[in-house]
């Protein structure tokens, strides 16, 4: 066995790490002054010496220097905090004084932040300091002679949170407060965990552990961060760069933040633009505010302009930069920043997109755009070098800012900030506006692990809904609907029977509202009053629903924020004549009576404050999607979702629980009434996998290259339907096209008999208008003249006139508002719901463990039994392939997918056994692989793509031959093109099948044949 010893002592490792600062650091050994005692934290004679040597100052100059930070440094009543600010700027801003009085005054650079060698790095141990009560730190850093850092260190066996308290202690004024006036790093460590460091009255939690890889191999992690932190470069940029005094709060940066920061320098010196990349809650303001700072000081002329979207983004920035000795204009308006930009008086300003309109909770970039434009003076030229960050640049719209931006300062260096990774979706066009991403992304599941953010709890809960009474449904609906055309009804029944009309019925609503009032009174940190929660709802109307049931059910302490505002406006035309209100109508009297007078802002500030400070007397916020992104959310302990969320969102939603809070906050909870698992499995792994690393230039170049054909490609397609389809109509009026799309409209029976081609016209209309909405803003990089681009705006909107009118002359067009109290009446009459019932069992496992390091939540997590989950997996992967294939043949998997619902019944009923049960769904399985063998087709449709058509052309096995030979001599290579080729075997399909809406129908299952 090893005679090593374990659990060493911390006397060695104080040895270890004195030898380290020493041979590694080449730092100055002062000595072990356990037998001189100390008041403060400031040695004269090795200050003065420094000022004084090589005649950098004369002694006059230095003894006053001198002095002068001693007097600062000294002069402390009770706050450390303020008096640390004092002498921080003093050292970084030097001291300014004067030889005699009538001189003139000069700075006196305590530390030369130039050049870091040139200055006298000593470390000293066992200092002992005289205070109210007398304490001995173990190690002490010094720079000319001030202390700027000090160390705590404990025996292996014991944990470093010891040093950190003891680090706590020594601050108290009962001990050696005014020794940490001029403290920077505040660290403890041991040799098991390795050091952690902060700064002055940083608490327990928020100490940070460095992370950096190294080529040296060290024995133990401590001498590795030691050497990294406190090399004497890298010490004074920490001091320097990185430090920031924040409403009371001094703090220091991350290492993702420090990493990120100097990745970014590197890009401005190169002048190429960018994104940071930094997961939700790990900094991303202060990282804005340091590399502005950066570059305030060290490019020449610089300039900045930071753009956000959010009002109170715009003044948290502007606290932040007061706190580092920076003023910062505000824009008022996009002409007011044309105007700064034209004069060279701000060099620090902040924008921000003004919300316009009531749109939604992001800034209305389209009319600040507009602003920008109109407001441009013809002699307009931004004069210096400036830099513009544009935070949450992961947001569509910020491509449109971009381009409007780049008109106005086309020399410009644009860096993006996100909290969040950019999905494919946007990733690409991000790309192509910023640049790739600066430095390494830093993703969720390390911010977790570096204890930045916390873990997260899931649980899934179902209200099972039923239906009370179908016939009553069936024949309310007839009496509703008495008198529409049947596309009419179609919009009725479309818009009423949808997933999230049926979720917002009153029954299951209350269900919800019962199991939250619950969990309130049994779970965790909620029923102590130290947590709170927050409910995501589907949209403002179902957010009033809610309101009301928790009012009703005695539960007072919560309110309503979105971005909905109650005015006179919005009930006007509303009144139908019902007794019941229409959804304006019940979204406006709620809030009317929530507000009791109050305006909606202060009314959201007041709930907001509360919810934050006495989450007692504000336990539950009721959100659509406003208080779920930006730093400015409130963090909560528990966020119960009742949305569909995704991607960006879900994300941002799931991070306002994963703040880290006090001691007691472990985990941040998620209960999940919408079955969002895969989502935000995908979610999250998104946000930790590797899937998001950076382009290089020429995949930049690439992707732009693709979208722009792939864009006017699908422009074009979308018009040639359209223009085909209109061509058999002569003259191209009025009355021509309503007789066409309408027949005679005074006969019911005309407008039955045309329905299909006007369906046809509609969904045209609709890609169309997709196609030309995604391009409308960059047309041009599309390879169109103004000319051509002018005449497509032209025909997109003759062609959605056309729809409007067509609609309005067949009947078709309806207003769903006179519908809603009866419809709404409906679902809360014959929609029942029982009580939620846990469907997930993941208490045990974290959700980052779940989703980073397990595929699948394996059998302990399952909470049903043995042969419930067999039944279920299978009837998932039968389900799975149902889905993939139907592409290929939608009317014969409609069947497959029947059967497989009818037998699910039958489980579900116990109607079969389960061992005859496992064999019908074996056949059933058989019959969705090999469809051919299964179904009794004629002996001339031998193949699968020949089966396909003859399913879906009605089983008309002549008309499928033939769509099948004219495939044959139409298709060319390489066809699926979605361009020239696609379009000339569609022609030929639709000679033959003579249909439009069939013809865009079989050409979908065309191209899911691999044997054409």
């Amino acid at each position: 066995m090893s005679n090593k010893k374990i659990g060493k002592s911390e006397r060695d490792s104080q040895n270890r790490i004195i030898k380290l600062f020493q041979n590694e650091l080449h730092y100055a050994y002062l000595g072990d002054w356990e037998e001189q005692a100390r008041i403060q934290p400031i040695e004269e004679h090795l200050l003065f010496d420094y000022l004084i040597k090589d005649g950098k100052y004369s002694r006059t100059l230095a003894q006053k220097a001198v002095d002068k930070l001693v007097k600062t440094a000294t002069s402390l009543s009770d706050d450390l905090y303020e008096t640390n600010k004092e002498v921080y700027k003093l050292l970084r801003y030097g001291i300014t004084v004067r030889e005699e009085l009538g001189q003139p005054k000069e700075t006196v650079w305590l530390i030369d932040w130039k050049k870091p060698t040139t200055n006298e790095f000593a470390v000293a141990e066992e200092v002992t300091v005289k205070g109210k009560h007398t304490k001995r730190p173990d190690v002490v850093l010094f720079v000319n002679g001030i202390a700027v850092g000090i160390i705590e260190l404990k025996r292996s066996k014991v944990g470093v949170s010891e040093g950190i308290r003891q680090n706590l202690d020594n601050q108290k004024p009962e001990f050696i407060q005014k020794y940490f006036t001029t403290m920077q790093l505040v660290m403890a460590g041991n040799d098991t965990q390795g050091l952690r460091y902060g700064t002055i009255e940083t608490s327990e939690k928020y100490y940070l552990k460095w992370k950096e890889e190294s080529t040296k191999e060290y024995d133990y992690l401590i001498d590795k961060q030691v050497s990294q932190l406190c090399e004497k470069s890298r010490l004074l940029e920490l001091i320097h760069d990185f430090i920031v005094f924040d409403k009371g709060t001094k703090k220091l940066c991350r290492p993702n933040q420090y990493f990120g920061i100097t990745a970014a320098q590197t890009h401005v010196k190169t002048k190429t633009g960018g994104i940071l990349w930094h997961t939700q809650g790990s900094g991303k303001s202060l990282t804005m505010v340091w590399l502005t700072k950066w570059i305030r000081e060290n490019v020449k002329d610089s300039r900045v302009l930071i753009i956000t979207d959010r009002q109170e983004l715009d003044d948290q920035i502007e606290k932040l930069f007061t706190g580092v000795n920076e003023t910062i204009y505000r824009t008022k308006s996009g002409r007011d920043l044309l105007a700064t930009l034209n004069e060279k008086n701000e060099s620090l300003v902040c924008s921000l997109v003004h919300k316009f309109g009531r749109k939604s909770d992001e800034g209305d970039y389209d009319s600040y755009i507009e602003e920008l434009k109109n407001s441009l003076p013809t002699d307009f030229k931004a004069k210096g070098d400036i830099y513009v960050f544009v935070d949450e640049c992961h947001r569509t719209q910020s491509g449109k800012l971009h381009d409007a931006m780049k008109m106005i300062l086309p020399d410009s260096l644009f860096i993006g900030f996100t909290g969040t990774p950019l999905l494919k979706k946007d990733k690409q066009k991000s790309i192509e506006v910023f640049g790739p991403y600066i430095g390494d992304p830093y993703k969720f599941d390390e911010a977790v692990e570096d204890g930045v953010v916390l873990d997260l709890l899931y649980e899934a809960r179902d209200v099972e809904q039923f239906i009370t009474d179908q016939q009553s449904i069936d024949e309310w609906f007839e009496a509703e609907t008495r008198g529409l055309t049947d596309v009419a009804k179609i919009q009725v029944k479309q818009k009423w029977g949808t997933m999230q009309k049926v979720l917002g019925s009153k029954s299951r609503l209350e269900k919800i509202v019962f199991d939250i009032v619950k969990d309130f009174k049994v779970k965790p940190r909620l029923s102590t009053g130290e947590g709170n929660a927050m409910l995501v709802s589907g949209s403002v109307y179902q957010a009033c629903k809610y309101y009301e049931l928790f009012q009703n059910a005695g539960f007072k302490d919560c309110a309503i924020i979105t971005s909905y505002q109650p005015h006179h406006g919005d009930i006007k035309g509303e009144e139908t004549g019902e007794d019941s209100p229409t959804d304006k109508l019940l979204k406006y009297e709620v809030y009317t009576k929530m507000l009791k007078g109050q305006s909606t802002e202060d009314f959201e500030a007041l709930a907001k404050a509360l919810f934050i400070n006495e989450p007692n007397k504000m336990k539950l916020l009721i959100v659509v999607d406003k208080l779920l992104t930006g730093f400015d959310a409130p963090s909560a302990t528990y966020l119960y979702i009742d949305k569909n969320m995704q991607d960006h969102g879900l994300f941002q939603a799931i991070c306002r629980v994963n703040r880290v809070d006090t001691d007691d906050k472990d985990y941040g909870y998620i209960v999940d009434y919408k079955d969002l698992f895969k989502s935000l499995q995908k979610s999250i792994g998104d946000y930790t996998s590797e899937v998001f690393d950076g382009y290089d230039e020429d995949d930049v170049k690439g992707l732009l290259k693709d979208r722009f054909t792939e864009s006017r490609e699908r422009l074009e397609t979308a018009l040639e339907v359209l223009r085909a389809m209109c061509e058999p109509i002569y003259p191209k009026d009025e009355p021509t096209y309503i007789k066409f799309f309408c027949g005679n409209t005074e006969k019911p029976l005309d407008i039955k008999d045309t329905e299909d081609k006007r369906v046809g016209l509609y969904k045209a209309v609709v890609s169309l208008i997709r196609a030309y909405a995604n391009v409308a803003n960059e047309i041009h990089k599309l390879g169109y003249s103004s000319k051509q681009a002018q005449e497509i705006k032209e025909e997109v909107k003759y062609y959605s006139d056309l729809r409007e009118t067509i609609k309005r002359a067949s009947g078709d067009y309806i207003d769903l508002k006179r519908f809603e109290p009866g419809m709404r009446q409906l679902m809360d009459m014959y929609l029942d719901a029982k009580s939620s019932k846990k469907i997930s069992d993941f208490e045990n496992k974290s959700l980052v463990d779940l989703i980073v390091h397990v595929s699948e939540p394996s059998a302990e997590y399952q909470s049903k039994n043995r042969r419930e989950a067999v039944a279920e997996t299978i009837e998932n992967n039968v389900r799975k392939a149902i889905v993939e294939e139907a592409k290929a043949n939608p009317k014969y998997y409609e069947k497959m997918s029947a059967l497989l619902d009818e037998l699910i019944l039958l489980r579900k009923e116990e109607a079969v056994s389960y061992a005859e049960y496992l064999e019908k769904i074996k056949e059933l399985a058989g019959k969705v692989a090999t469809p051919s063998s299964s179904a009794n087709y004629p002996s001339s449709l031998n193949t699968r793509a020949k089966q396909a058509l003859y399913d879906n052309l009605e089983n008309n096995e002549h008309l499928a031959l033939i769509v099948h030979s004219t495939i044959i001599e139409n298709k060319l290579d390489g066809w699926r093109d979605g361009g020239i080729k696609e379009k000339k075997l569609m022609l030929a399909v639709g000679r033959v099948v003579n249909d439009i809406d069939t013809t865009l129908h079989i050409m979908e299952i065309i191209k899911a044949q691999n044997e054409y």
